[in-house]
């Protein structure tokens, strides 16, 4: 028996590849199949089956390209309605792949159709638990994101039960396998780890040592903040069907030189959106462009930020193209029209019109702070993150919220912005957000609030107690 996790740090995704016998199955794959059909091949093993816990709802799931290029069906748990062909599975029931064999524990709460699939070894014993989104380390599947005619009260009294049923009488040395790790919306507060044993999630998971339902209700739903914008445009993709990512590339890896890029970014509601490093970009970019840098939480900021129905054109760091446009798929995105040839060094060449950002040091922030009474500070961390600790008077306007002009409709451009979160790479996006708006006397302080907290001279404020 052979089981490697797959992980994707930007979405905090776990897919999984088990195998025995040569015979394999892949769980929750990504939309870039291609890494499971390569690790099949350098295996000799075969991919039997494509098993999926759920509708997810933050990324486009590998099933149809996967199931089209090896021929392995589809398996989804009961209840599970789509628009292309699967096997659907009933509870209880097992798949075999070699020696060993996956069963279906049908656990509703996070979604209606999820399901986990327990492992059990060759001699017929459980070993591992792929759980999805029904239960992760330290937290379980939040019950709000797909509820139908359900409200989430009935749905985590679901998750209660499935967990209560399914998973907890199994032994404390079943690995326990999810499909997300630290980071993820898919849940409150996910642990550190991306995988743990069963026993270790009864001794310290909230949601298993809770045995009052109604106790049980109340803790899951408490404290639930809004999901990224992006997540039911991705379950509603994953349950009707996509284009190939094949075609999607092809369509997309578009070279443009920079006298027509100038001319297609005027068109419509053409989004240009700039992937380099948020420290090449506040240092010189194309006017108008949004920056989600590949070095953060891309494809989770895009589908949160950008709309799926404005066409997008790339600038990239040379090399960078195709990482770009894969990531943006990841998350749905069929509508890139293509990247700036030769990159932002090609366009300052042509002798184009540039914008930049303008960036500051906390200390410089601390001194500004002492003498202009016009300056602002935003702070674009979540509200929690503001709640735990702030600059005395900042302006809390989350990076989510900035997707609508309206929560700018306050600032103005004759105040001086100074722009931060918690480590320099949100403010960059909510500077790149504000300056395509029209905003443009803005500063961007390096370090975030990480650095601020660091200058005594900077009042600060923490649970409305005023801290020097």
């Amino acid at each position: 028996m052979y089981i490697q996790q797959l992980y994707t740090n930007c979405l905090s995704e776990a897919a999984y590849y088990i195998e025995s016998d040569k015979e394999a199955v892949v769980i929750d794959p990504l939309r870039d199949v291609e890494m499971y059909i390569h690790l099949a091949e350098e295996r000799g093993a075969k991919i039997k089956y494509i098993l999926e816990t759920h509708f997810h709802a933050d990324f486009v799931s590998g099933h149809l390209d996967l199931a089209a290029k090896t021929g392995a069906p589809i398996v989804y748990g009961p209840q599970t309605e789509t628009n292309f062909p699967i096997y659907l599975a009933k509870d209880g029931e097992s798949f075999n792949i070699g020696q060993v064999s996956l069963e279906v524990l049908h656990t509703p709460g996070h979604t209606l159709e999820s399901t986990c699939y327990l492992l059990k070894d060759e001699q017929g014993q459980p070993y591992a638990i792929f759980t999805g989104d029904t239960l992760f380390v330290g937290d379980v599947g939040r019950p709000d994101l797909s509820s139908g005619s359900l409200t989430k009260e009935q749905l985590a009294g679901m998750l209660f039960d499935s967990l209560q049923n399914k998973i907890a009488s199994l032994p404390d040395a079943v690995i326990v396998y999810p499909a997300h790790g630290p980071g993820s919306s898919c849940g409150k507060n996910l642990g550190p780890e991306t995988h743990s044993t069963l026993g270790q999630e009864k001794a310290a998971n909230y949601a298993l040592k809770e045995t009052d339902k109604a106790a049980f209700i109340a803790k899951v739903i408490d404290g639930l903040t809004p999901p990224p914008l992006y997540f039911p445009v991705n379950a509603r993709i994953n349950k009707e069907g996509y284009e190939s990512l094949e075609k999607v590339m092809r369509s997309s890896l578009v070279a443009i030189n920079p006298e027509s890029f100038n001319e297609q970014k005027e068109s419509g509601n053409t989004v240009v959106l700039d992937t380099r490093k948020a420290t090449l970009f506040t240092s010189g970019f194309v006017p108008g462009s949004i920056n989600i840098g590949l070095d953060g939480r891309f494809a989770e900021w895009a589908g949160s930020l950008l709309n799926f129905t404005d066409p997008i054109l790339l600038v990239t760091e040379v090399g960078q193209e195709e990482e770009s446009v894969l990531r943006l798929a990841r998350v749905g995105f069929e509508n890139v029209k293509g990247y700036l040839e030769g990159g932002f060094e090609a366009w300052t060449k042509a002798g184009l019109p540039l914008d930049m950002i303008i960036d500051v040091e906390a200390d410089e922030l601390a001194m500004d702070l002492k003498f202009d009474e016009n300056l602002v500070i935003v702070d674009v961390r979540k509200e929690i993150e503001y709640g735990e600790g702030h600059v005395k008077d900042a302006q809390n306007i989350p990076l989510e919220s900035l997707k609508d002009p309206g929560s700018m409709a306050y600032l103005e451009d004759n105040q001086n912005i100074y722009v931060h979160c918690a480590g320099g790479y949100r403010s960059v996006i909510a500077s790149s957000l504000l300056k395509r708006e029209g905003i443009h006397n803005i500063r961007n302080v390096v370090g975030g609030w990480n650095a601020i907290k660091a200058i005594d001279s900077i009042k600060t404020e923490k649970e409305s107690a005023v801290l020097n």
